[in-house]
């Protein structure tokens, strides 16, 4: 991180928000420690900006080799959030990550403190994202983020997976037989990943190694009832 205006820049090391969320203009909004070296930082700059990299790295919910599905960087500019707008940007926080502490998040945020805040917000204003994931690197539009829509699987997804490798882990192996020519018959499968679209499954132990296949549903899927008529058409379709 370093400020906007000038040229040099400082190191304040990799503290990990407690919370974060994306507002429906793009920005990211980050909750942190008022004793963590991003919250210090953003204060000491006062009204100057601090360019900023949060990097998100993606792992898979099971045990799988490389199981890191893959990693996002997004650069700009981090402001810590005031005003008017530290009601707005505690609800939306508060809303989407309702446990533990960020329950009384908004209360704890609105209270007059004396000292520095046991809490901080601070805004990402995102000028620049990279992925490298599944389907490869590329640059992403900052306006893409902000008209993104969550995955309706992104909550489930986790224990979905776990799930079907726990207790359907033979009928995963059986989806090898829809790869066509290429034989995948006997080989370990671990499901990787899961989203509305479909299903990708790592096989491992074959003679040519591993690899990863797609397996796509019929038709995108809304919630948890469509996903089980999708699985059950994948495996009915793998049995013949």
């Amino acid at each position: 991180m370093g400020a906007r205006d000038s040229h040099e820049t400082e190191e304040f090391g990799t503290g990990l928000p407690v919370a974060r969320t994306v507002t429906p203009d793009g920005d990211v909004i980050l909750l942190v420690s008022g004793e963590s070296t991003a919250a210090r930082a953003a204060a000491h700059a006062q009204d100057d900006d601090l360019t900023a990299v949060i990097e998100i790295t993606d792992v898979a919910p099971v045990s799988v080799p490389h199981r890191i599905r893959g990693r996002a960087w997004l650069a700009g500019w981090l402001t810590p959030v005031r005003g008017d707008d530290r009601a707005s940007c505690a609800a939306l926080l508060a809303e989407r990550q309702p446990v533990g502490e960020l329950l009384g998040m908004r209360e704890s945020l609105d209270a007059p403190h004396t000292g520095r805040p046991a809490w901080m917000m601070l805004r990402l204003e995102v000028g620049e994202i990279s992925v490298d994931d599944l389907w490869g690197a590329e640059h992403v539009d900052p306006d893409d983020l902000a008209a993104a829509e969550p995955d309706p699987m992104v909550a489930h997804e986790s224990e979905l997976l776990q799930h079907l490798h726990s207790a359907h882990g033979d009928r995963l192996g059986e989806l090898g037989g829809l790869l066509g020519a290429r034989e995948a018959r006997g080989m370990s499968a671990v499901p990787l990943s899961l989203d509305r679209l479909g299903l990708r499954v790592r096989f491992t132990g074959g003679p040519a190694g591993s690899f990863d296949a797609r397996f796509d549903f019929p038709e995108p899927v809304a919630d948890i009832c469509g996903l089980r008529r999708a699985m059950h058409s994948l495996f009915s379709a793998a049995s013949y």
